[in-house]
């Protein structure tokens, strides 16, 4: 009704109709239709986050109004919410097709996009069409993936295919390494970040190049909105916020370890168990994200109680002498008093980087501290501020800090030489793991409806819990 009488104002006090843009203002809020998933919206350990909940926030904020956000289970619900009017925006990582483009407008392109033909490793790679001939094929329904093989089915009109009206993409990447179905379609962009999770799928063969990913609105008697749109993407690509948002969400991702994702994803199955309560509980004695704990754990010792390092640090969170006597740890090979020791550490170091810093950045920074120290952490940020970078951007510092290990720039620093490139690959590590801890556990969080079976996992995929040893805890 309050949409309604805002409009009706606006119609009554101007000679043409206005333009969608003063509606928005009007209303004083964005209405925004997206996705639940790891390249467009989820909650994470800080809130909201998301490359499209990131930029589609900051375009909100840009014109002035408040971000009013709705997700969609449905792939195939996004253009319709748009085309009704019913929001002003779909910010969801949709691709720009000719058939979209006859029912909406596109804005400017977000991200350039490949959509990949995805495949089980070991299981003979499909390098054409003809190779998916036969084959079990499935794709999400409503996405661009159906237009795709449309086009392919015009060339083999026996090309064939299923599509899911209920399945994400997550799913249906399970799907392939579990071997129920043989292929499906993925964007290069949410294949970098589902690798991770699902080591198991690989890349067959490009099945569309040159695509676009952009924000999708209401066609209408003007651009107004879209034009806004336009300058702000300008906006940020000119000051960077862009290349920060991309990096905080893609850059630990470039980074792919098949041997050591399938590590961890048997680890997390046979070791972890035996001390994920004591996680959980120093997590929330400290307010620390158990998980991004565990991720620090597996870095530093790969959840062994007993790891000794060359140089004398030990313990499933690998603490120095000197950091044990500062937090109480009387035995450092204890798990409960490793896992509560470096947790307090970490909050140590966290309450003395700068206010100016700003989550996730926070994070990072005080994980880089974890591993090289304050001091050192204090130096890069001074030389990314000699070169004119950002000091409180973990893209520039993580750069900087690099820089450490050269004698040109060392020798100008306070404290000195410090292998500098050892907390870049440590950081992105943690990141990697984390990520995959939050979905593994997200996994477990999946309702079951009563005589349903349960659906295929990544975890599942792995080895049983080893017979001996303590008895695994309860999975909350």
């Amino acid at each position: 009704m309050g949409f309604m009488i805002v409009c009706t104002v606006l119609i009554s006090t101007c000679a043409q109709p206005p333009s969608l843009l003063d509606e928005v203002r009007a209303l004083g809020e964005l209405r925004v239709i997206t996705r639940n998933s790891p390249t467009t919206y989820y909650t994470g350990s800080n809130g909201p986050e998301g490359p499209d909940y990131d930029l589609i926030r900051g375009f909100a904020k840009y014109i002035g109004v408040k971000l009013n956000l709705e997700t969609s289970a449905r792939f195939s619900d996004l253009i319709p919410a748009v085309e009704t009017g019913r929001v002003h925006v779909a910010a969801a990582g949709l691709t720009v097709t000719p058939d979209r483009a006859r029912r909406v407008d596109f804005g400017p392109p977000i991200q350039g996009v490949q959509q990949l033909v995805i495949y089980k490793l070991g299981t003979g790679r499909p390098r054409s069409i003809d190779d998916l001939l036969g084959s079990k094929v499935e794709v999400i329904s409503g996405s661009s993936y159906v237009d795709t093989l449309k086009d392919a089915q015009r060339i083999r009109p026996d090309l064939v295919w299923t599509e899911n009206p209920h399945a994400d993409l997550a799913e249906l990447l399970v799907a392939v390494a579990d071997q129920e179905i043989e292929y499906t379609i993925a964007d290069s962009t949410l294949f970098k970040v589902y690798r991770n999770f699902v080591p198991e799928i690989r890349v067959g063969f490009e099945i569309r190049m040159g695509d676009s990913l952009a924000w999708a609105f209401p066609k209408r008697h003007d651009r107004s909105l879209i034009e806004r749109a336009e300058a702000y993407l300008e906006h940020i690509q000119k000051n960077g916020d862009y290349e920060k948002i991309m990096e905080r969400y893609y850059g630990h991702t470039k980074r792919f370890d098949y041997v050591g994702t399938r590590t961890l994803l048997r680890d997390y199955r046979r070791r972890l168990p035996r001390y994920r309560e004591m996680f959980e509980a120093t997590g929330h004695a400290t307010g620390v994200d158990w998980r991004l704990l565990a991720a620090i754990g597996y870095q530093e010792s790969h959840w062994k109680p007993s790891a000794v390092s060359p140089t004398g640090v030990r313990g499933i969170m690998m603490l120095t002498a000197r950091t044990a006597r500062v937090m109480g740890v009387e035995d450092r090979t204890d798990p409960l008093e490793s896992i509560r020791g470096g947790a307090e550490y970490l909050v140590r170091i966290k309450a003395r980087i700068p206010d100016t810093i700003a989550e996730p950045d926070r994070t990072w920074f005080a994980l880089a501290a974890y591993n090289v120290g304050l001091g050192h952490l204090q130096d890069a940020r001074d030389i990314a501020k000699q070169v004119g970078a950002d000091p409180n951007s973990w893209i520039d510092v993580r750069n900087s800090l690099k820089r450490l290990a050269q004698q040109n720039w060392y020798s100008q620093t306070r404290h000195g030489y410090a292998r500098g490139w050892e907390p870049v690959l440590y950081v992105e590590n943690i990141r990697n793991y984390y990520d995959i801890l939050v979905w593994l556990t997200k996994q477990e969080e999946i309702p079951v409806e009563p005589n349903e079976p349960v659906p295929p996992t990544v975890a599942d995929r792995t080895p049983p819990p080893a017979a001996a040893g303590p008895l695994p805890l309860p999975v909350t």
